[in-house]
């Protein structure tokens, strides 16, 4: 996602808070974040952070460094220090509803960005449908293992099992895989973490492990760095085709190769 775009999001999430606690605009916002090594979650925290300063608003961000109850505790310490409204990209959604009541029930909104609530009490929510773009990409690879693969392959998927959305993106893509009914074998799935180097390492094993291995699926961006990263480490460019969400330097490259 742009920068553009992320602030202009980011100043919708302001401005709605705003609106709901019928201020102009309110004098502190709470940004309840997963991590800062994804560079999507540092521009939503850049994005933010420009929205706020437009505003004349103050912005605390927290970082919950991959830790679902992090966030709970956040969010807790946050209805505590009664800040104005609380923006929150969620790990575990199901996990932090509680913490999101707690908010509501102290007059505190508080919207979700990335990760949709399953019933949640939040006031808002600004992302995309995960597991229908998992499907949408599920399609695209099966057109391509189709088209130019002879309609079979044999994947392997780097994940972050801890993450809510990126295993919506995960399920969606299988469905589509399966659904389009090609000879595509589906080996071991290994967890990233939503850390690069772990991903990378957990990419590595996922090769050496599965020599035969013809594709790989990564459902977000430290997933895809690594799986990048570990395929062109090992010198598979040029047998193993890369699909994942996000986009790097290092990724537009292996776009521009071909093998991304």
């Amino acid at each position: 996602m742009r920068p553009f775009k992320l602030l202009v999001r980011c100043a919708a999430v302001i401005a709605i808070c705003s609106t709901a606690m019928g201020s102009a605009f309110a004098d502190t916002f709470a940004l309840v974040n997963i991590n800062q090594q994804a560079l999507f979650f540092n521009q939503i925290n850049e994005g933010a952070q420009k929205a706020a300063d437009a505003a004349g608003a103050k912005l605390v961000i927290f970082n919950a460094n991959n830790v679902p109850s992090a966030q709970n505790d956040a969010i807790e310490n946050y209805i505590t220090q009664k800040v104005d409204g609380i923006i929150l990209v969620a790990i575990d959604v199901n996990g932090v509803k509680p913490a999101i009541t707690a908010a509501k029930a102290a007059g505190i909104p508080v919207i979700a960005i990335d990760a949709q609530i399953p019933d949640g009490d939040n006031i808002a929510f600004i992302g995309v449908d995960n597991a229908k773009a998992g499907e949408d990409i599920g399609k695209f690879y099966a057109d391509y293992v189709k088209s130019e693969m002879g309609g079979t392959a044999k994947i392997g998927i780097v994940g972050a099992l801890n993450s809510f959305i990126q295993n919506q993106r995960l399920d969606g893509f299988k469905k589509a895989v399966t659904d389009s009914g090609l000879a595509i074998t589906f080996l071991d799935t290994v967890d990233g973490q939503n850390v690069q180097e772990t991903a990378m390492s957990a990419s590595e094993n996922l090769m050496t492990a599965n020599p035969d291995m013809t594709t790989l699926y990564a459902t977000g961006e430290p997933a895809l760095l690594g799986a990048v990263s570990a395929v062109t480490s090992q010198g598979r460019t040029g047998d193993v085709k890369v699909f994942g969400w996000d986009l790097t330097k290092q990724v537009i490259q292996g776009i521009d190769d071909g093998w991304v």
